[in-house]
């Protein structure tokens, strides 16, 4: 990142693994910093990477997961409207299935969090030994229905990052 002059990314790592610090990820019981930076080790690979991609990759849970706000993230507008896409917040009176349908459809409105979530959904689907038939079923089903049409349609409006989505 240093050698790149990827600035954003360098402060999100640095919050990610503070943000993070004591968390493990369930099932493996790797220490949880782990999965975001293979994320973006991932989209590194791949032709097309940008700071701001790989800063939200690095910043993408800690909003749900470390009770962290927006306004504390240390980087710019972008990567901030990236990570907000990426955060699943139902709105008031919405109950879950309805909450994770605007979501998915949300995030085409940030073609950063778009990827991101490709990069996610992959890295979850990589990672669930230790869970039950039913959960990876539903992970699984939730792929096919929700996300995988998404990331159809994201390809037609953000065609610079379509052979990215298509590899992952």
């Amino acid at each position: 990142l240093d050698g790149a002059g990827w600035e954003q990314s360098i402060k999100a790592l640095a919050y990610a693994r503070k943000a993070h610090e004591g968390q493990f990820r369930e099932g493996s019981g790797a220490p949880y910093i782990i999965h975001p930076i293979s994320m973006a080790c991932d989209a590194i690979a791949c032709k097309g990477s940008t700071d701001d991609l790989i800063a939200v990759i690095l910043l993408h849970d800690v909003i749900g997961d470390c009770g962290k706000s927006l306004s504390d993230l240390p980087v710019n507008e972008n990567v901030k409207n990236g990570v907000r896409y990426m955060t699943l917040e139902p709105l008031y009176n919405e109950d879950k299935p309805e909450a994770k349908k605007r979501y998915y459809r949300e995030l085409l409105l940030s073609p950063l969090a778009i990827i991101c979530k490709a990069f996610d959904r992959n890295a979850n689907l990589n990672d669930m030994y230790g869970f039950d038939k039913d959960r990876i079923i539903k992970n699984i089903m939730e792929t096919h229905t929700q996300l995988m049409p998404v990331l159809k349609e994201a390809k037609y409006i953000y065609p610079e990052y379509s052979d990215m989505l298509q590899t992952i």
